[in-house]
């Protein structure tokens, strides 16, 4: 069994084409088509074979490349929803429809700045997590 396989440029030493096809396509980088990865759109057959094996995804968007974090989508509910015996609400935004019938505390994950404004006035708080 061999242990070393000798190189392909060393195969070609001495041939007229040194593996490029016809004489005159060897000469000069016009036969190349491009630097690196260039040419490999869809239907670039001759270089598929290259893209195929990369261990990463070449074709097609990716959702998990977008940049920086995406916040949750949280559900909303207006100030006039809201009843005096629920207080929680962590996974809702509360809108400013509406106003609070008397004094509240209430949590949530976010909060419209007219919803706040509207809570303060009547003498509650909506406490932000």
């Amino acid at each position: 069994m061999r242990v070393k396989k000798r190189t392909k440029s060393s195969r070609f030493r001495g041939s007229h084409s040194h593996g490029r096809g016809f004489k005159k396509k060897a000469r000069g980088s016009g036969h190349r088509g491009g630097f690196g990865m260039a040419g490999t759109g869809k239907r670039a057959d001759q270089k598929k074979t290259m893209i195929l094996n990369l261990p990463e995804k070449y074709f097609g968007k990716s959702k998990t490349l977008r940049r920086g974090r995406v916040a949750p989508k949280l559900k909303e509910i207006n100030l006039d929803q809201i009843s005096k015996d629920k207080t929680d609400f962590k996974g809702f935004k509360i809108l400013s429809r509406g106003s609070p019938f008397d004094k509240m505390k209430v949590t949530a994950s976010a909060a419209s700045k007219s919803a706040i404004e509207k809570v303060k006035k009547v003498g509650g708080e909506i406490i932000l997590e």
